[in-house]
């Protein structure tokens, strides 16, 4: 009998957005009212959108996160069990209220405003090792949002490489811009998806190129979202790519996290990394069909057709 009870685990961060759509750039002060065509309350947090994709995808997810005792944790909790994640183990902190987002959306483009609340209070003690144990796959989100987490990030990946399971690991972006403290991480993660800035930032590089080789040294597979110009690896020594398909855009959020289910998906279900890369891309484009992160989120039949 197989030991892992789930597929796929993810452990990060777990939000509502709030998404404003076809937002001015330049939002007017001085309590001056201005209409926009769209707003909406959605599910949000990289780690929540990751897991929510996963499980439309047909992966057996658990997600472990941290939510304040408000009404916005109740809604962020809900939205995930309605989506066939289990939450079981999803601490809920009676002292500090859940994470929110705005975020302001001008077509594929976007400017994030997040009040953490606990984001910084999940750490890699709130992973049940029994539950670390049943998984196949450990993805975690948003590292540079939540130090704990990365302080015991490369403890807790070790951990779940011993027990039989794979690792990937999304940083995100970094808001103080340092981009520090993955020396002891990289190493121990299977899977690094970071977004073409962040592969930049991360590697210290100039171009695309240099930055995936680089990374790819420290010991991962760097697997780079590119927007509409798809995606971008290096395995075995060997540049892979997968073109992205034209589409209109309603809402890139979530695209990325999105791109991340379909990737772990198809790898988890023994896909070639270039197939696995094509499913990641659809999985990606697909999402940005309608506003928020998971309201068009594929099915595994929609993304591999």
């Amino acid at each position: 009998m197989s030991r892992t009870t789930f597929d796929l685990l993810v452990v990060g961060d777990a939000n509502p957005d709030v998404i404003v759509s076809g937002s001015p750039r330049h939002p007017e002060f001085g309590q001056r009212e201005q209409l926009v065509p769209a707003a909406g309350l959605v599910l949000g947090g990289s780690g929540a959108i990751t897991a929510y994709g996963a499980a439309r995808l047909g992966l057996r997810t658990a997600f472990v996160g941290r939510v304040g005792d408000d009404p916005a944790g109740a809604f962020v909790l809900d939205a995930l069990r309605a989506g066939g994640v289990d939450v079981s183990a999803c601490v809920v902190d009676p002292a500090v209220p859940t994470a929110m987002t705005v975020a302001l959306v001008d077509g594929d483009d976007r400017a994030i405003l997040t009040a953490p609340g606990c984001l910084d209070r999940l750490g890699a003690a709130d992973v049940p090792p029994g539950l670390l144990e049943r998984a196949a796959h450990v993805h975690v989100s948003s590292y540079f949002l939540q130090p704990l987490l990365a302080a015991g990030l490369g403890g807790l990946f070790g951990l779940a490489r011993a027990a039989g399971a794979s690792t990937s690991l999304d940083t995100n972006d970094d808001p103080a811009g340092r981009w520090a403290g993955l020396e002891d991480v990289l190493p121990v993660t299977d899977v690094l998806l970071p977004n073409e800035a962040e592969a930049l930032s991360i590697a210290g590089a100039t171009t695309l190129e240099q930055a995936v080789k680089e990374l790819a040294a420290r010991g991962t597979l760097p697997v780079v979202k590119r927007g509409e110009r798809g995606a971008l690896a290096l395995a075995d020594g060997e540049f892979v790519e997968a073109p992205a398909p034209p589409v209109t855009v309603v809402d890139a959020v979530g695209a990325g996290d999105s791109f991340n289910a379909g990737l772990l998906a198809a790898l988890l279900r023994g896909r070639p990394l270039r197939q696995a890369m094509t499913v990641a891309v659809a999985c990606g484009t697909l999402s940005t069909r309608a506003a928020g992160g998971t309201a068009a989120q594929p099915t595994w039949e929609e993304a591999t057709s």
